[in-house]
């Protein structure tokens, strides 16, 4: 072989050595761009129609349980109260509400050794006006329901009240807090101030009452 030839050859063998890595590299960037198709995973799919279901929750104080659940679908709702560790009636609870359950509490507010189930049910509308449901555990033998007289009906703390209530569980008082509208105010803008009724949990005559202690406004 001559050296031309020769040369020819190694010259050859170079170039197809230099050609290989480029090739390499031009598949890598077609698989890196490459988008695969993403399965869907029922559980994750789901999960909007979980969280948009209802409203459950489980509570528990001196022995006693509540498994509380509302459907919170639509402007009226059904309640069920599950309890549990009572010694004489366990019986289910269930009701209509109007409106969806924001938030449930356990305390025993009268401190006398049985827990109260507050539900605290917010109205739909642009008022979202609250809705106090509770239920005493009365010496851990069954349970019988609070009234919780309404502010409508109190000739003077009712003045200004146009809802959007919030409901506070505190240390022997349930305090209700809400927004004072001055005349001509709108729903959505109260120029007045904020008044807080406090409840103590007092025996009535056909059950327990929640009746104003005390009334703040700031």
């Amino acid at each position: 072989m001559t050296k031309s030839v020769l040369a020819a050859a190694i010259l050859l063998s170079l170039v197809a050595c230099s050609e290989k890595p480029a090739e390499t590299a031009s598949a890598t960037e077609i698989m890196a761009t490459a988008t695969p198709e993403t399965p869907t995973d029922p559980e994750t799919a789901m999960t909007p129609e979980t969280e948009k279901s209802g409203f459950k929750q489980e509570l528990e104080l001196q022995g006693i349980r509540f498994v509380v659940e509302a459907t919170n679908e639509g402007s009226l709702n059904n309640l069920t109260i599950s309890p549990s560790g009572l010694s004489e009636v366990n019986d289910v609870i269930s009701r209509e509400i109007e409106g969806s359950v924001t938030k449930v509490e356990i305390e025993d507010v009268n401190a006398d050794g049985s827990p109260e189930l507050y539900v605290w049910v917010t109205s739909a509308g642009s008022g979202s006006y609250g809705i106090p449901i509770g239920y005493s555990a009365n010496n851990k033998k069954s349970l019988s329901e609070i009234y919780f007289p309404p502010v409508s009906e109190d000739p003077v703390n009712s003045k200004g009240y146009m809802g959007h209530d919030e409901f506070v569980v505190g240390e022997g008082i349930i305090a209700q807090r809400f927004p004072i509208y001055n005349e001509g105010d709108n729903n959505a803008n109260p120029t007045g101030k904020t008044r807080q009724l406090q409840y103590k949990l007092t025996a009535g005559e056909a059950g327990w009452v929640m009746k104003v202690d005390r009334v703040v406004e700031f």
